[in-house]
């Protein structure tokens, strides 16, 4: 846990400080732009691979490997001349977006080996807390540590925790894997049968087949890979309010516009710091299944709206916090339910996520940016969430749907003759009660 706070500062603290560098460097928001692209299609493409590394070399390993590439390169930066090559520069954003997603592939897969299937969803609430917190600190800290030692200092810094991260693992060596693979995930059945579709294993051939295999989606259940393209969704539609924020700021508030960034943030992150203890007091956590997560990244989506709205700042930031309380609600929903999986589809359904959430985000980036040349910042930023409030409506429907015809089927007596439709015979007879949906 210390490791990963640690580690997720220095992402923080690294988003500020390479942001401006690049700016020095490159001279042009457009040139900006297209590095933050590189980095997120660079994260999109590891996340197609990382199930298939993490399988072959171990989760551990992909853990400090990613961290010791990432410190590597801020090293680089750090000692390098203040007017470094655009190859080194892109070079080290590549090695960072892969290396990002390679780290936490395999650490939100290794979860449930290193705490327990029962111990997961507190284990991702202590997770999104501790990203909370670094959040918090990275952003806070940045400006001091680049007035203090400039971007070489900054880059260190980042370098450093890396390291750390890196030296935690590799001393304190968590069980991260299951000695042969074969372990399972939850296995409690879901009482009220909504939902309850397992990932089914991939049998030892179908596993030691070729890289497409693995890397596809072949055998994931539907309603699992809708969850799964809701979460893409949705970081496309986050997208819209990371780009329009500076132009909001820049209005609302001309003199500092900062401040008003910071306030913003500042309450998003309060909020996902909180979600983590509200979320165990209101809602069982046999209920963490795909229906939680609609109804979370619904009321993201409408509250981070809110917040584009023209709100008094009392008013702004009570937005962004109750945002930052669904949004850090749905994360651990969310993780813990891809977390529900046997292990040897973990890794996989990981690496998918990420892929999804980076592509998702990326194509938001670039769309948002152009939409808001022509477009009201509201219009813009209220089609992109409503874009995930309706894929969020279509997923809370599906699974409404089948937990009615899962009722249906248990109020048959034993002795009942009337005949199953077409879907509900299919469905009952691929049922395994393999385990429930159980937060990212």
């Amino acid at each position: 846990m210390a490791s990963y706070s640690v580690s997720a500062y220095g992402n923080f603290l690294n988003l500020i400080a390479l942001s401006l560098f690049t700016y020095e460097v490159v001279g042009s928001a457009l040139g900006i732009g297209a590095v933050m692209a590189l980095r997120l299609f660079s994260g999109m493409l590891a996340g197609l691979a990382a199930g298939a590394l993490t399988t072959a070399l171990g989760r551990r390993t992909v853990m400090i490997g990613a961290d010791v590439a990432q410190a590597l390169v801020m090293v680089l930066l750090a000692v390098g001349p203040r007017d470094p090559a655009l190859g080194l520069l892109l070079g080290a954003v590549v090695v960072l977006g892969a290396g990002n997603t390679f780290f936490t592939v395999a650490l939100r897969s290794a979860v449930p080996v290193l705490v327990g299937h029962d111990a997961r969803t507190r284990a991702n609430g202590l997770l999104v807390t501790a990203r909370s917190v670094a959040t918090v600190l990275g952003y806070g800290s940045a400006a001091a540590i680049i007035a203090l030692g400039g971007y070489a200092l900054a880059f260190a810094v980042n370098g450093a925790t890396f390291v750390v991260s890196a030296a935690a693992v590799l001393v304190l060596r968590p069980r991260t894997d299951t000695e042969d693979g074969t372990g399972t995930g939850d296995e409690t059945v879901a009482e009220d049968g909504a939902g309850d579709e397992p990932v089914p294993q991939t049998s030892p051939a179908r596993q030691r087949g070729g890289l497409g295999v693995r890397l596809g989606m072949g055998g994931i259940p539907a309603l699992l890979l809708g969850t799964i393209l809701l979460r893409g969704t949705d970081a496309f539609a986050s997208s819209s309010h990371n780009v329009a924020l500076p132009i909001v700021a820049s209005l609302e508030s001309p003199d500092d516009p900062a401040l008003f960034m910071t306030q913003f943030w500042a309450a998003w992150a309060i909020g996902t710091f909180l979600s983590h203890q509200l979320l165990k007091r209101l809602w069982r956590e046999k209920a963490y299944d795909e229906r939680a997560f609609a109804l979370g990244t619904g009321a993201m989506a409408v509250f981070f709206v809110c917040a584009f709205t023209g709100l008094p700042v009392p008013a702004l930031i009570a937005a962004a916090l109750a945002a930052g309380i669904a949004d850090g609600c749905t994360e651990i929903v969310y993780v813990s339910r891809l977390q529900a999986a046997p292990e040897r589809e973990r890794n996989r359904l990981f690496g998918l996520s990420a892929s999804a959430e980076t592509a998702g985000f990326t194509l938001g980036m670039i769309t948002a940016a152009a939409a808001l040349e022509g477009f009201p910042v509201l219009a813009v930023v209220a089609t992109f969430h409503g874009t995930a409030l309706c894929g969020a409506l279509a997923l809370f429907l599906v699974t409404l749907a089948r937990r009615h015809g899962g009722a249906e089927r248990t109020t048959r007596s034993p002795g009942s003759t009337a005949p199953l439709s077409a879907d509900e015979g299919e469905r009952h007879g691929t049922r395994t009660g393999a385990g429930p949906l159980p937060r990212a």
